[in-house]
């Protein structure tokens, strides 16, 4: 009875004291449901403006990154 929903609350059963495998399959959980990363976000308030353009830089990047992906690569002679 594993729960998906991260607002419920991440649960992971032990079994036969395999500590450690039920420690990695938690970590991958919180991972993967964004829990940890709302947390901190959530640490400090972030204006409208500022959270705006933190995306619109982030956007940039990334566009940036695709384009020089693909360019041909510089001749070395």
């Amino acid at each position: 009875m594993e729960n998906e929903n991260p607002l419920k609350g991440t649960a992971v059963y032990v079994r036969h004291d395999n500590v450690e495998q039920a420690l990695r399959k938690f970590k991958k959980k919180v991972m993967s449901s964004g829990l940890l990363q709302e947390i901190r976000d959530r640490e400090f308030y972030e204006k409208p403006t500022w959270e705006r353009k933190r995306k619109k830089g982030a956007a940039k990047a990334r566009w940036r990154k695709e384009l020089s992906k693909q360019q041909l690569p510089k001749k070395l002679f």
